[in-house]
């Protein structure tokens, strides 16, 4: 067995990124650890942001991308205005 692995989620929230405010049932899309699915984590961010539902500086959106595609996407909720990722373990 492969034992755990880590899957993502993003939500949308309030500005304090209060867990109250994340509703698994309106973002129930989950994103798994590969390079595939966090492109497609990247892409859900990019259509956010064009439907102004979340919003990240121009500056930091650099940022995001890179702890998305090649770091811990839980780190890009901290450029994420309306938004968070949230990791998860998968068995």
């Amino acid at each position: 067995m492969l034992g755990a692995g880590k899957v993502f989620v993003f939500f949308n929230c309030d500005d304090n990124k209060n867990e109250s405010s994340m509703n698994i049932f309106y973002n129930n899309k989950v994103y798994r650890d590969t390079r595939t699915s966090r492109k497609k984590l990247w892409q859900k961010i990019k259509s956010e942001i064009e439907d102004e539902r979340i919003r990240i500086s121009e500056e930091n959106l650099p940022k995001a991308e890179k702890a998305i595609l090649n770091g811990d996407p839980v780190m890009a909720s901290d450029f994420i205005q309306f938004g968070a990722i949230k990791s998860f373990d998968c068995f």
